[in-house]
Formats: structure tokens, C-alpha cells, sequence
């Protein structure tokens, strides 16, 4: 039983790309689940596929690299908001990550978005974890 399922999606990526690895499988949640058509959806994956096995539902994610030596596209993931520490920002708050390079997952009441898409709607939310 994993409490905290995000870091552990996000250590299991890590890993991944370090020993270049094609292929990623994290089990599925919600919010496991939203936060990786965000990364889709921003290019950091090629794509992901749900698979159901008998008692639970697996993510299967695609890693991405570019070049001939296989350079990662996710250079470093960090969790920000724990279970044992919280933590939320207002859209005016809202962090930059290396400038605009990488991004930052928030939680918001209209759902899981990226730093940007959240400053245009004007929401705030929990502050997930920083992606570049």
C-alpha cells in the first residue's frame, strides 16, 4: 500500500528514464491518471494506455527521448506538495519554473492543469509537483 501514489508515479518515471527505458507502468488512480494527459498533452510522453488486470488498473506510459544517444525529454521531476506539508498557491502565486522552460501541475477546482493554463483561467490550487 503506497500512500503517497503521485511521487510514487513520479520516482517511477525518474527511474525509468535514468536506465532509458522504453516503458513505464504506475498503478492508476484519478489523479495519477490526470496528471499524465498533462504530460502528454505537453510533450513530455508520447502517449499512455490503461490496462485492467484482475483486481487493479495499471497506467502504461510511453517515455519520450530525442536524439541519437536517447537524451530524456523529462530532464527532473520534483513533488512539491506532500502529504505531510501541503502546498497551495493563488493564480497570482502561481510558480515559474525555470523561467516558462519546465512546468508546475496544480490541482484546481476545474482539475489538474499546467501553471500556464491555470494563470489564464485565473485559479489557484494545490501545487503538484515541477516538471522540466
Amino acid at each position: 500500500m503506497v500512500n503517497d501514489t503521485i511521487a510514487d508515479m513520479l520516482t517511477r518515471i525518474r527511474n525509468a528514464n535514468l536506465a532509458k527505458h522504453q516503458i513505464v507502468q504506475v498503478p492508476a488512480t484519478k489523479m495519477t491518471r490526470n496528471i499524465v494527459k498533462v504530460l502528454q498533452e505537453e510533450g513530455f510522453i508520447y502517449e499512455f494506455e490503461e490496462i485492467e488486470d484482475s483486481l487493479k488498473t495499471q497506467l502504461i506510459i510511453t517515455l519520450k527521448y530525442k536524439g541519437k544517444n536517447k537524451q530524456p525529454v523529462i530532464t527532473a521531476l520534483k513533488r512539491i506538495s506532500k502529504p505531510g506539508l501541503r502546498v497551495y498557491a493563488n493564480h497570482k502565486e502561481l510558480p515559474r519554473v525555470l523561467g516558462g522552460i519546465g512546468i508546475a501541475i496544480i490541482s484546481t477546482s476545474k482539475g489538474v492543469m499546467t501553471d500556464r493554463h491555470a494563470r489564464h483561467y485565473g485559479l489557484g490550487g494545490e501545487v503538484l509537483c515541477y516538471i522540466w
